[in-house]
């Protein structure tokens, strides 16, 4: 389909974020839309963009526009108006949040792939932009009957998540180091790490947050080696966390030792390999996560430190979870509302063998948490292409996040002299079905996931709507 694609630029702002050594427990401010996409089921809709803390005075900001079969002024308008230069909001001190409203003037047609994309380019403040830097508002009201997408997972390295809503065709994209741990808002009161870095906990088995201690190299995950008791279930039961739940007694919650994992590599490696997982080790702290009230309270320290940083992390019911950052010293955007992502292409620690942790990239997760459910069919018993609703077999769903996972290719191939070498292969003997949060059923196919030139980290996919 035909794209016209008009992208405002503007010069940045220099930014003077505060540092990620700041020991303020209540962290940095930092600036996100709060939502990632929205389908245009009005003809106003107002997009709300948010600071993680009250601006410290009044200010503007500059969002770059990329429009998809849009025209600004036949197809959508927007209050404020914008410009050559952008859209610029100004807000006032001491708030929390600031809007724009969008008007759609036209709809979609049937079939018509018709979004504007919003990205936040400067801001007077020079506020981090994190989690939601874009927004995409579809002016299609109702789910996709598919299409074909490209997650930017980032290349060999695979630096990034992308979280993928069928029903809309958004792409929320995020730094898959950008976050570290996950506090469910469920019912249940579990904590998460992030898998996607290769994170590991241990309990000291102590309350003590101002005693003094060392790393363990023993929780170091390689490729065979590694304590699945350290890692969560990777299946996604969110009562199988390395972080036992936290009680209302607070003598209960030990401390843990945390390993943060690895950095992917900046060193592209050799066409056919992948980097995810060869950069720096991103380092260790020790933590005790305690109740407060319907929330959680999250003291984290340096190991070698003797005092202690403590913050309260609130639930959330719209979402999963409630992410918080050691880098950032604050909550971090990083998955959509539960109701509004199906997929996510990362990398991901799983188990080899049923016991052994092993690392993972190429890696495609559904969202079990928020309700995404997904099996895979062989192309002996249909082909992707005859497959229709009536073939569903609803048995099939089962509640694990591996759905998908790395069943849709291989990682070596026969080279030169008949000895295997590293090469993304497709497997096209396979393909997925998935009923997302709102009772859509999709059929999912795999069409690559590396260049030409066979450099990993480039997947691709098509869907279609049952």
């Amino acid at each position: 389909m035909k794209k016209n694609i008009l992208l405002f630029t503007v010069f940045a702002l220099s930014i003077f974020g505060c540092s990620s050594d700041d020991n303020s427990s209540s962290g940095s401010n930092s600036i996100s839309f709060a939502e990632a996409a929205q389908n245009l089921t009005e003809n106003q809709t107002p997009v709300v963009i948010k600071f993680s803390k009250p601006t410290p005075s009044s200010g503007t900001i500059v969002l770059g526009v990329t429009e998809t079969e849009a025209t600004y002024g036949e197809d959508y308008s927007t209050d404020p108006e914008s410009s050559s230069n952008g859209l610029q909001l100004s807000f006032e001190s001491g708030v929390t949040e600031v809007a724009f409203q969008f008007n759609k003037l036209i709809p979609a047609v049937e079939g018509q792939v018709k979004n504007v994309k919003f990205s936040i380019i400067s801001n007077s403040l020079g506020l981090d932009a994190v989690g939601n830097t874009s927004t995409t508002l579809h002016f299609n009201e109702t789910a996709l009957t598919g299409k074909s997408l490209a997650p930017e997972v980032g290349g060999p390295g695979q630096p990034n998540q992308v979280y993928i809503d069928l029903s809309s065709g958004a792409l929320t994209t995020v730094p898959r180091v950008s976050w570290d741990l996950g506090f469910y808002s469920g019912s249940e009161f579990r904590v998460i790490l992030n898998n996607s870095v290769k994170m590991t906990a241990k309990s000291l088995n102590s309350v003590n947050m101002t005693a003094v201690v060392s790393p363990d190299e023993s929780m170091l995950i390689g490729q065979g080696n590694g304590n699945a008791n350290q890692i969560d279930f990777p299946s996604g039961d969110i009562n199988q966390t390395a972080i036992a739940e936290v009680s209302e007694n607070d003598n209960e919650n030990y401390v843990y030792l945390i390993n943060l994992g690895s950095n992917p590599s900046e060193v592209a490696p050799a066409l056919g390999s992948v980097a995810a997982d060869t950069g720096s080790h991103r380092g260790w702290k020790k933590v005790r996560i305690l109740r407060d009230g319907e929330g959680y309270k999250l003291q984290y320290a340096d190991l070698n430190a003797t005092t202690f940083q403590e913050v309260s992390i609130a639930k959330d019911a719209a979402y999963n979870f409630s992410f918080f950052s050691f880098h950032s010293n604050t909550t971090v955007d990083v998955e959509p509302k539960k109701d509004k992502w199906d997929i996510s292409f990362t990398t991901f620690t799983n188990l080899f063998g049923g016991s052994t942790p092993y690392f993972f990239p190429d890696f495609v997760v559904n969202n079990s948490r928020g309700g995404a459910f997904a099996y895979s069919v062989s192309t002996n018993d249909y082909s992707y292409e005859s497959f229709t609703l009536s073939n569903v077999n609803h048995s099939n769903f089962i509640e694990d996040q591996r759905g998908i996972g790395s069943s849709w290719r291989g990682t070596s191939a026969m080279g030169p002299g008949g000895l295997p070498v590293s090469q993304f292969v497709l497997k096209t003997d396979i393909f997925y079905v998935l009923r997302d949060p709102a009772g859509n059923i999709y059929k999912i196919k795999m069409t690559g996931g590396a260049l030409e030139d066979q450099e990993r980290g480039h997947p691709t996919f098509v869907y279609e709507l049952l």
